[in-house]
Formats: structure tokens, C-alpha cells, sequence
């Protein structure tokens, strides 16, 4: 008779705001089997993207990086040699130490992501780089637009329980494509509609998400601030507008409705391409359904305007006064509601504030000497680099490569695959993948905290984030409590400090449910300002940090709701817009290596409208140039009619070496800063194409 299988909880780690609690099957202290969602967490559901539910491809995968090494050829060449983990770290350590003696500690530059959600893996680098005064890192390739947006309504980065999304009797999914991103907003929607509820999707093509929908709005690329005002023009127009919840809870909803008077559907028509009579029907949905969710992603807020773009969407719900009900108002991240203290991971308590941050998404600028994005400091000589492929994943790639091939730069990854950071570092050291060492974990999509315990050996020499830091502080003479510790130990102080219990409770427990109650989720006492209201008229000016936006600050972003003009337009030398949206079965450069996910993607492809295909002579699989100011990158062409003309879609960040000559599609996207203070906009970028032979 067989024996049952073994399953062990854990936690997704990928950048996805689902973070599904997992149950995963131990084969042996090597081995694991099938990965699932857990049934017995009411927002995974037993849901898990196909990816993740293949991960046994992913952590057994047979070029997995098991040891040190150190370069041997040029760089970028891929010629590396083995070499002891003692003899890595000190040759790191002694880089490290002699790039501090030639330029100061602000020479050195630790860089990291969300390779892992993970807080001790993640975000443990922090307490390396307080300890030694290293340059710290302004985290914006991701979601700084999209939380300032949100919060400059709220005054907080949380919002209705996105459990409630079942309960909506509309649920509008707005700049995000769940079916490719987080299959669980899915599992939800799908709820709904089972109990009547009407789906509306908004977004720049018509993806799997859209094809689901009742209503599918397709807008140009950087124009949802016109599609939210035309919409709120038509709830005030019509009396659909909550007069007594926008006196009690909102700042100036006079000077709101004034402002929009002009904000037709025939205008907004001319701007975003949505045909006026589907804005009209949105409208009136919106506005005769109370319990309207909000599901607001990330998307729409990665153009030049997009945080406006973001508040602009936020303050339907204020108009409508959804926010008064379960099923109703607005959602986007639930950050704000786990109140870590995370001096003893991060190592906060040492941080001096007078050393410089350096802005992660302009690490091409930086690279390459730009004084502003130096903050007129030392130049930056030695790389220390975790849980990020920012040769893939970076915009402006040809800057990126440009600093990343200097010869004056140190540069060392810690990594799962030789990815092209790796393939450009001077050392690269083996790491461990999620299931190979303790974590813990908080849900951007939904209110948990959950923690991720080892549950295998890891293959060869890897070791963990933390392991590799600890080993280095070591060397590097840096001193802070939190290198004395194990993940679990840090977890369990993170824990307790923060007033969530203990790594005991939460082991046994396996998550946390952290939503906070209704009136609190739902801002019925208030929105988190002073005086109790919902910004339409946001403080741009008091968004903090300072100095990381473009020039001219926020004096001319829009005081009120609008259509702000400043995307990259098309022009008659560079006619088309560029979208750079995620693929289904990759996660920005993650499972790109994967067989199965690489087999179903099957190449790069730049999505066209037909019209546009035949006016440059093109048909599905001929090759085209993609090019702008930036550079240009070659593609093959599939036909689709989801797409508005002028308007071009590729989807994923495939690696590098899958286009001809070696350079992927962040060749195409800017690094230039996005008002107020800082992001980067993938998804606005004006380009030529062109046929090739």
C-alpha cells in the first residue's frame, strides 16, 4: 500500500500580491512533488497560478547555480571558475573594504528586490548597508506610483477587505490582469459572478482578464485619469453622485464637480479611444450598483502621469460613497495594516540618515556617472546584488549595460541561475530558493501574515540571504544584533515587537488573519487625515521623499482629478505607443528558465492591430524593428485585433538572448524620474517600427 503523501505549509515568495499560502509535497529531505493552494485559506482558496504549481520544475532545476565562482573572462563573457566560499567572501569583503579606503562607504551600493517577498531574506541586505553606511536603496522600480496614487485620496496604503470582492455586486478590475498576475483576484470575481455580480475590466488590450468581463474598457495607454473623470462628470450629471456622503467625507466635492463640467464622455472619447456610449453604460453601472469594489493594480500606474491616474480611479468610489458598503469601495495594497517594527531585521536603529539613497530604477544613470542621479556623491564602484536581475529588468537597458560593463566596477551576485546580472559580476555566489530556508511573509493582495518554514535541504553549496550577510558583516568588521541571529530568531523578534505574537504561534497557526475591522477598513470614522476626508485635491507637494522626482517638482500636476498630458505621446517620427505588460507563465525574469513556462510562451512577439500590420506590410511571425530614442530591439510580429490601432503590446521580460542581438525590451523603456518622487514608466513609450528583411 503506499504511503500517504507528506505535505508542509509554506508561502509563495514571488512579487505577486497573492503571496498564496501553499501546501507543498515532501518527497524526501531533497525532494519535493506537487505544490498547491490551501483550501483552508479563505483568500488562496486552493487557487495557485500554474507556475508556482510546477515549481518542482523550477527548485530542481538542473542549472541551478550549486557553487561560487569567480569571473575568468571578460566581463559578460560567461566565463567563470569555481572557487571556495571562504575565498569568495574574502575576495568580496576585501573589494568592498578597498572600494570604501579609495571613495568612502557611499562608494558601495547593496541592491536588491523582490526575487523574494520574504522580510529576513529580502529586506535583511538593509542591515548591512545601515551597519556600514553603504549607499542605500529608494525602492521605485515596482509601486511607487501606484501607492502614492492611492494614498494621496486615503492617507493610507489599505482599503476594503479584498475578501469582499465575492460580496460586490460589480467589481471593476482596473490596470491589472489578474488572469496573467494574480489568479486570485480571479477566484473572487468568480465568486461574484456566481452570485449575480457584474465584472468590469479596464485596461490597454484585451487579455485573458478582459475576455472574462461584462464589460471590457480598452483605453490608451497613460488616459485612465480622463476615462475616471468622464465617468464622475456623468455620476454628478445624472444624480448618481452620494451628495451626503461626499459633504460628511471628502474635501472640496464643489470644487470637484465644477472642475468636471468639461469632462465629457465626448472628451474623454477623444483621449482614452473609449467610445462614449461604453463610458455612458460604466457610468450608470457604477453608480446604480452601491456595492461596487474597486480593484485597483499596478499597471496604469507605470506611465508618466500615473499616479494621478491611480487617485483619479481611487475617487469614484468617494463619489459614489461605495466605501459605506461590504462589496463596495476601493482597494489596491493592504501595507499599511501589519505595522512591522523592523529595526532588528533592517537594522534600522543604526541608519544614518545623512548617507546618501540612490534611485533603484535610475541604476542605469548612476552606472554611467549622472551627477543627479549620483545626489552629486562619490561614484558608485562596488555592487553587492540580491534577489533582482536588473540587466533584464531595468529601464533605459542600454545605459544599464553600459555601467554594468565598466571596469572599475565590483560587482557581486548572489543568485539562484546565472541570470545577466550574474553573467556580468566578478563573483557569483549560489542561493538558496524559498523552500531551502525560514521566511515569513505579509500579503500585498490580502491581510495575512504567513510564515514559510525550510522545508528541504538546498542542492550543492547554496546558502541563504541571510547566511551570506551575516558571513560578510563578519569580514567586514560591521556590528548589529541581528547578525547574531537566525532567520527564525529574527522572525520571532519581528514578531513580538510588532504585536503579532510569537514564530511559535504563527508556526502553528501557519498565518495571521491582520484585516482590520469594517469601519476601519472602510474609513467610516474617517479617511487617514486630519480632518477626516478623502483628498480629491491631494498634497503632491507633501509626498515624501524629496528630490527624487522630475525637474520642476509638483507645481504642475493637476490639483484636481484629470487627464495630465505628460506620456509620451506618439509623434510622426515615432507613431506608435508601446506597452510592456507581464506575461502569464514568467514573473518579470523569474520562470523564464523554467521549461514548461518557456514552451508555452514560445517567443517574443509584439502584439499589433491589424490596420497597423497591413500599413507596414506585415503579417504574424514576420520580423519587425521596434526603435525609439533609446535603441531599438528586433521582434516578430503577431497579428491581434485586441489592441487599439497605435498601440502595440509585448508581453513579459523575456531574457535577453531570446532577441536578436542580445538585448531585450528595456531597451525601449525610460529612466527618467516620474513626478512626485520618483517610479518608472514601462508602459509609456512612444516608438517606430519598422519591416525588416
Amino acid at each position: 500500500m503506499n504511503a500517504k503523501p507528506e505535505f508542509r505549509f509554506s508561502a509563495c515568495p514571488h512579487d505577486c500580491p497573492s503571496t498564496c499560502a501553499l501546501e507543498v509535497e515532501k518527497l524526501d529531505d531533497q525532494t519535493i512533488g506537487r505544490v498547491r493552494g490551501s483550501k483552508d485559506n479563505d483568500y488562496t482558496a486552493g487557487v495557485i497560478c500554474g507556475k508556482v504549481a510546477r515549481y518542482a520544475e523550477r527548485i530542481h532545476h538542473p542549472d541551478r547555480l550549486t557553487q561560487p565562482m569567480r569571473r575568468s573572462g571578460a566581463k559578460g563573457s560567461g566565463d567563470f571558475a569555481p572557487i571556495s566560499w571562504d575565498d569568495a567572501l574574502d575576495e568580496v569583503a576585501e573589494a568592498l573594504l578597498q572600494a570604501e579606503q579609495r571613495h568612502g562607504t557611499e562608494t558601495i551600493w547593496p541592491y536588491y528586490y523582490a526575487g523574494t517577498m520574504g522580510l529576513v531574506m529580502r529586506d535583511g541586505l538593509n542591515r548591512l548597508t545601515h551597519a556600514k553606511k553603504y549607499s542605500g536603496m529608494y525602492a521605485t522600480i515596482c509601486t511607487t506610483s501606484a501607492w502614492n496614487g492611492f494614498m494621496a485620496g486615503t492617507g493610507r496604503l489599505a482599503g476594503a477587505d479584498p475578501r469582499e470582492m465575492a460580496k460586490a455586486d460589480c467589481l471593476v478590475i482596473w490596470g491589472t490582469n489578474p488572469v496573467n498576475t494574480q489568479i486570485n483576484v480571479m477566484t473572487h470575481a468568480t465568486k461574484a459572478r456566481r452570485g449575480g455580480a457584474k465584472i468590469v475590466h479596464i485596461d490597454t488590450y484585451r487579455n485573458g482578464t478582459a475576455q472574462q468581463a461584462d464589460l471590457f474598457l480598452c483605453v490608451r495607454p497613460g488616459t485612465d485619469g480622463a476615462l475616471a473623470c468622464a465617468v464622475m462628470h456623468i455620476l454628478f450629471r445624472d444624480g448618481l453622485a452620494n451628495r451626503d456622503y461626499l459633504e460628511k467625507y471628502t474635501d472640496c466635492p464643489a470644487e470637484l464637480e465644477a472642475h468636471l463640467q468639461n469632462k465629457t464622455p465626448a472628451w474623454a472619447e477623444r483621449i482614452t479611444g473609449v467610445p462614449m456610449a461604453d463610458i455612458e453604460a460604466f457610468a450608470k453601472l457604477v453608480g446604480e450598483t452601491p456595492k461596487t469594489f474597486f480593484r485597483l493594480g499596478y499597471g496604469f500606474s507605470r506611465q508618466r502621469n500615473g499616479v494621478v491616474n491611480m487617485h483619479a480611479a481611487s475617487c469614484i468610489a468617494a463619489v459614489t460613497g461605495a466605501w459605506l458598503h461590504e462589496g463596495g469601495g476601493a482597494f489596491h495594497n493592504n501595507g499599511s495594516i501589519y505595522h512591522w517594527d523592523r529595526k532588528m531585521i533592517e537594522g534600522l536603529d543604526v541608519r544614518d540618515h545623512s548617507i546618501r539613497t540612490l534611485d533603484q530604477s535610475r541604476i542605469g544613470p548612476v552606472l554611467t556617472g549622472d551627477p543627479g542621479a549620483l545626489r552629486d556623491g562619490p561614484p558608485v564602484t562596488a555592487l553587492f546584488i540580491q534577489n533582482t536581475n536588473p540587466m533584464r529588468v531595468a529601464p533605459d537597458h542600454n545605459l544599464v549595460r553600459q555601467g554594468f560593463g565598466r571596469e572599475d566596477l565590483f560587482t557581486c551576485v548572489h543568485e539562484q541561475f546565472m541570470t545577466e546580472t550574474a553573467e556580468m559580476a566578478d563573483i557569483v555566489l549560489p542561493a538558496t530558493m524559498f523552500l531551502e530556508h525560514d521566511d515569513v511573509y505579509q500579503g500585498g493582495g490580502h491581510q495575512y501574515i504567513t510564515l514559510g518554514p525550510k522545508v528541504v535541504e538546498a542542492p550543492g553549496q547554496c546558502r541563504s540571504n541571510h547566511d551570506v550577510i551575516v558571513a560578510l558583516a563578519g569580514r567586514l568588521a560591521a556590528v548589529h544584533p541581528g547578525f547574531e541571529m537566525t532567520p527564525l530568531e529574527l522572525i520571532d523578534h519581528t514578531l513580538q515587537a510588532s504585536g503579532w505574537g510569537d514564530v511559535e504561534t504563527l508556526r502553528e497557526k501557519r498565518w495571521i488573519d491582520c484585516q482590520p475591522p469594517f469601519d476601519r477598513a472602510h474609513y467610516i470614522k474617517g479617511f487617514n487625515f486630519p480632518d477626516g476626508k478623502f483628498r480629491f485635491a491631494p498634497k503632491w507637494a507633501e509626498i515624501l521623499p524629496h528630490g527624487y522626482g522630475p525637474d520642476g517638482g509638483t507645481a504642475a500636476m493637476p490639483k484636481l482629478p484629470d487627464h495630465w498630458p505628460v506620456i509620451e505621446e506618439a509623434t510622426a517620427a515615432m507613431p506608435y505607443r508601446l506597452v510592456t505588460a507581464p506575461a502569464r507563465s514568467y514573473l518579470n525574469s523569474t520562470f523564464s528558465e523554467t521549461p514548461t513556462s518557456a514552451a508555452r510562451e514560445k517567443k517574443p512577439a509584439v502584439m499589433m492591430h491589424p490596420d497597423d500590420a497591413l500599413d507596414l506590410g506585415v503579417e504574424t511571425d514576420d520580423k519587425v524593428m521596434l526603435g525609439n530614442d533609446r535603441g531599438q530591439v528586433p521582434i516578430d510580429v503577431a497579428v491581434f485585433d485586441g489592441v487599439r490601432r497605435g498601440v502595440v503590446v509585448v508581453e513579459s521580460i523575456w531574457p535577453n538572448a531570446a532577441f536578436e542581438g542580445g538585448k531585450g525590451i528595456n531597451v525601449l523603456t525610460g529612466a527618467d524620474p516620474l513626478a512626485p518622487v520618483g517610479g518608472a514608466a514601462f508602459h509609456d513609450n512612444r516608438i517606430w517600427i519598422k519591416r525588416m528583411p
